[in-house]
C-alpha cells in the first residue's frame, strides 16, 4: 500500500488537484497505523516463553525513570522474584504509558513493589479518571480500547505476560478517583 501511495503521489504531481494532498495525507497516516497495528499484534501474538532471571528492582524502575515520571517505593524487599526482565519492563511501560495518558498528573504516578508471602505485588497507580465498569469488565481483552489511536493491546499484553508468569493482573478504581493495577507475580 505505502508502494502505491508513493507511486500515485508521483503521478498526481502533474494533476492541479489541492485536495489529493489531503487525501494522500490521510492515506499515509492510516499505513502509519496499520503497520503500527501490525507490529503490536505480531508482538502479542508471539510472545516468548519467559526468560527469567533475578529481578534488581531498583535498576529496573531507576531506568523506567529516565523514560517516565513516577514515584516508586519498594516493601518487604528481603524475597527475590525471578522473571523475564524483557517482558517485565514493557508490562509496566505499557502500564506507565496508560497513566500517563489517563489525565494524571504525572507526579501523582506511583509503583509500589511489595513482597507478600508467595508472590510479588506490583501496583501502578494513577489519580486519572478510572474507569468505567463496562470499560474495566473488557479492557484486558485484546482490540478492546477506548483511544481513538489505541489498537486495544497493550493491557491485553499486560495480561498475557502476568499470565506467562504463572500471574495475575487485575483492575481498580480508587476510592479517591484513579485507578490501581495490580500485577501478582508467583516467586518461581
Amino acid at each position: 500500500m505505502s508502494s502505491m501511495l508513493h507511486s500515485a503521489q508521483l503521478l498526481a504531481n502533474k494533476v492541479d488537484e489541492p485536495r489529493l494532498a489531503r487525501v494522500f495525507a490521510t492515506i499515509d497516516e492510516r499505513i502509519s497505523h496499520l503497520t503500527e497495528f501490525v507490529q503490536g499484534y505480531g508482538k502479542f501474538a508471539k510472545l516468548p516463553q519467559p526468560q527469567k532471571t533475578q529481578v534488581n528492582w531498583q535498576n529496573t524502575l531507576y531506568n523506567l525513570k529516565n523514560h517516565w515520571q513516577f514515584s516508586y517505593e519498594i516493601k518487604n524487599s528481603h524475597n527475590e522474584l525471578q522473571a523475564d526482565q524483557t517482558q517485565l519492563e514493557q508490562l509496566l511501560i505499557n502500564l506507565l504509558k496508560n497513566s500517563h495518558e489517563s489525565g494524571s498528573n504525572a507526579n501523582e504516578i506511583h509503583i509500589q513493589v511489595e513482597f507478600v508471602p508467595q508472590a510479588c505485588v506490583i501496583n501502578v497507580s494513577d489519580c486519572g479518571k478510572g474507569m468505567s465498569e463496562q470499560v474495566m469488565a473488557n479492557a484486558l481483552m485484546p482490540f478492546y480500547s477506548t483511544k481513538s489511536t489505541g489498537s486495544g493491546l497493550g493491557l491485553a499484553l499486560c495480561r498475557e505476560i502476568a499470565e506467562a508468569h504463572q500471574g495475575h493482573i487485575s483492575l481498580h478504581n480508587k476510592i479517591e478517583g484513579g485507578l490501581n493495577v495490580q500485577v501478582s507475580l508467583p516467586y518461581s
